[in-house]
């Protein structure tokens, strides 16, 4: 597979810039289709593939391997990395400070180029406060594949009064993604009230029967509104991409 323009002028444009020297950028232009880190090898194609460039899974992985990832794409490509704890935030920041943290998101991200909007907009709707981390990484991954996103924050069944509330707004989005934990209720009564796709991702907020957040997937799964779609327990960032792809339909 061969470099795609985008690539092939962010390599050129950190020689000029000064971040890479001639032998530097040679070396790079005789492409792979990765970059090898030795931990790491990151899918430089998965864009040209799929739409989506590839995202760093950094749980598990140490502070100074997400450093290096960060650190040697500088200039080259953008760079999202999910599931970053607040130490590690601490270390990659203090190595790479052109990086942005996002606390509440548990994100890491990096930008060397502009991200051309895309088509379509996304609604994220929260039971709760409590699952606003969940939301928080689903909005800043639609931001970084370029779909706009707006959080509806607590409206859970609780009070659904404050669901009605935001009804009209939530009615504007293409698609809508609904993060719930207890009981997950909350995709099912929107599942009944729009007329677009709905991703539904349960959460692990809850007590004991909850079961980290089991009871809420389970519940999802025997939804009775037509046209809910369930992503796995936590899962804000597949959610976005399952929503970004729904809306890239409409361009």
């Amino acid at each position: 597979m061969n470099m795609n323009h985008d690539m092939i002028r962010n390599i050129l444009a950190a020689v000029q810039r000064g971040e890479l020297d001639v032998e530097q950028a040679a070396g790079r232009l005789q492409d792979k289709g990765y970059i090898d880190l030795g931990h790491t090898k990151f899918d430089m194609h998965r864009v040209t593939r799929n739409g989506f460039p590839e995202v760093i899974y950094a749980e598990g992985k140490t502070p100074e391997q997400v450093g290096d990832i960060f650190e040697r794409l500088r200039g080259e490509s953008n760079v999202l990395a999910t599931r970053v704890s607040p130490e590690m935030a601490e270390y990659v920041l203090r190595r790479c400070p052109h990086v942005r943290h996002n606390a509440l998101g548990r994100t890491l991200a990096s930008t060397c180029e502009d991200i051309t909007p895309k088509p379509g907009a996304v609604a994220i709707v929260t039971a709760g406060t409590s699952d606003l981390p969940v939301a928080e990484e689903a909005r800043v991954t639609c931001e970084m594949f370029g779909t706009r996103a707006r959080v509806f924050s607590d409206v859970g069944v609780a009070g659904i009064h404050r669901l009605f509330d935001r009804l009209e707004d939530i009615r504007r989005a293409d698609v809508v993604i609904v993060v719930a934990g207890m009981e997950g209720a909350l995709a099912s009564v929107v599942g009944g009230l729009v007329s677009g796709p709905v991703v539904a991702v349960p959460t692990s907020v809850g007590y004991g029967a909850a079961l980290s957040g089991f009871s809420a997937l389970l519940c999802m799964l025997n939804s009775c509104a037509s046209g809910v779609t369930v992503v796995n327990i936590d899962n804000g960032f597949g959610a976005a991409c399952a929503a970004c792809r729904i809306c890239s339909l409409n361009k």
